[in-house]
């Protein structure tokens, strides 16, 4: 349903990734007219470079993982030879089959969307939009090209993304040192993939390539993989990656990345080196909002190049909002979907629900993958919130016996006295879908004796959440009696 207006809004977009995208959906909806300017094709890095192609890697490589454990369930593979013996084979991949199909889904998912927009009414210019002093935006053939369209609205969303960082010491050149846009020009395996960073791109591309084959080694600055995450799920991770072949160097700092022929030779701070035949820049990324006019049209910045925004995404501009990773809040293209529709909500006036951190479910694609919501256990630790927290490993659970699952466990958070759901994490297959209950009793601010009565299905790895809100029942009643 549409709301009325005394006039008809008009809406402009910079950037057709998650956040754009959805904001001119929404945008559409409420019967504003809608105009998206975008460069590289609609879902932007996220769709075309990003999210979409590195998931279906990563899918690829679960089911390389899925066959190589096949035996542990009585499922055995072999081929007979010339004398009818039986021969165990080999898994192989073809990773330019995989990279060709990978992107020819980003691409099958961008025009799916392209032409969504257009369904729905919205225009699309290609091109680099800019902000100009009137707050219109200006389109043009390239950063500082030509201008060919000026494009006058009532409400501005600037939604342009984040690229990969990269080093001076260490610049990619697309054959042997790469960022993760560049990786899906290879035609096979790399030999040895060093990866430097063990954040979530970095633990992400080094699961993905251990489990396709390839040998991997992970540098990581900090004392364990995955820092700032649930230290208990980043002891799990690297206890996998060990077992699987994988070199982790924690406390390890690259100082530069240099190519020598057909490989790369990483020198670390404590005077070693590392040889390799690829190297996987995974350093961070910087906001794409240089050039963009957005100091000089009054928009707040940090040092850093993002976009200062509140909870509605609005910025310090009234009529100019902004979304995604050019913006100050958490780098998800979910959180950039969300906030695409907030912008234009509140922008247009309809209801509006302001985002919460606390709220924003993530999840790791590694081998377990890794999903949380809401508080953490170390902020109950540092004394930001008092609760109560309950852990059970998945190995206990019925279905997981079923499926060979020996990884991963349910986590469980809780407020002291009333046993409100406070956050929650999920390591194990498909966490990303497990985790769906728990935000839903964060959002709704259900108890863990509400969570409890909901009947799971037996056996089911989903059984654990349940199991731990039970649990968490006899911790409440425990903590009232002292």
């Amino acid at each position: 349903m549409s709301l009325s207006f005394e006039r008809t809004q008009s809406v402009a977009i910079i950037g057709g990734g998650p956040g754009g995208y959805e904001a001119a959906i929404a945008a559409a909806q409420l019967g504003a007219e809608v105009t998206v300017v975008e460069r590289a094709g609609i879902g932007g890095s996220a769709v075309i470079t990003d999210v979409v192609p590195s998931k279906t890697l990563i899918a690829t490589a679960d089911a390389a993982v899925a066959i190589k454990g096949a035996g542990d369930l009585g499922v055995q593979l072999f081929a007979r030879g010339a004398e009818g013996k039986p021969l165990k084979p080999e898994i192989a991949i073809n990773l330019g089959a995989v990279n060709k199909r990978l992107l020819s889904l980003a691409r099958q998912q961008s025009d799916d969307m392209r032409a969504s927009l257009i369904e729905a009414g919205v225009r699309i210019i290609s091109g680099f939009g800019r902000l100009d002093s009137d707050n219109a935006v200006v389109v043009s053939t390239g950063p500082g090209g030509t201008d060919f369209d000026r494009i006058e609205a009532d409400t501005l969303l600037v939604s342009t993304g984040s690229s990969p960082r990269t080093l001076p010491s260490a610049m990619p050149d697309g054959e042997r040192i790469l960022t993760w846009t560049q990786l899906y020009d290879m035609t096979s395996l790399p030999e040895h993939l060093i990866v430097v960073g063990s954040g979530v791109t970095g633990a992400e591309f080094a699961s993905a390539y251990m489990n396709l084959g390839a040998k991997v080694t992970l540098i990581s600055s900090r004392d364990q993989v995955l820092p700032g995450e649930d230290r208990d799920a980043a002891s799990v991770l690297e206890k996998v990656f060990t077992r699987g072949g994988m070199t982790v160097l924690s406390r390890s700092r690259a100082e530069r990345v240099e190519r020598q022929g057909d490989g790369v030779l990483v020198a670390l701070g404590d005077g070693r080196t590392v040889e390799g035949s690829h190297c996987l820049m995974a350093v961070g990324s910087i906001p794409n909002t240089a050039g963009l006019g957005l100091e000089e049209a009054g928009v707040q910045m940090t040092d850093s190049g993002h976009i200062q925004v509140n909870r509605v995404a609005r910025t310090s501009v009234p009529n100019i909002y902004a979304a995604g990773d050019c913006t100050t809040f958490v780098p998800l293209a979910s959180v950039a979907s969300m906030q695409g529709r907030t912008a234009v909500f509140h922008a247009l006036g309809d209801v509006v629900i302001p985002l919460e951190h606390r709220r924003i479910t993530s999840n790791i694609f590694t081998a377990p993958e890794i999903a949380t919501i809401g508080w953490s256990e170390q902020d109950i630790a540092d004394g930001l919130v008092d609760g109560v927290v309950h852990k059970l490993p998945l190995a206990a659970n019925p279905r997981a016996k079923m499926m060979g699952i020996k990884d991963g466990f349910v986590k469980l958070l809780s407020s002291r006295g009333s046993g409100t759901v406070i956050g929650g994490v999920i390591v194990g297959p498909r966490a990303s879908e497990l985790i769906y209950p728990i935000a839903i009793a964060v959002e709704r601010r259900l108890t863990v004796d509400q969570l409890s009565r909901v009947f799971a299905v037996y056996p089911s790895l989903s059984g654990s959440i349940t199991d731990a809100a039970r649990a968490m029942h006899i911790v409440e009643k425990a903590s009232e009696d002292r």
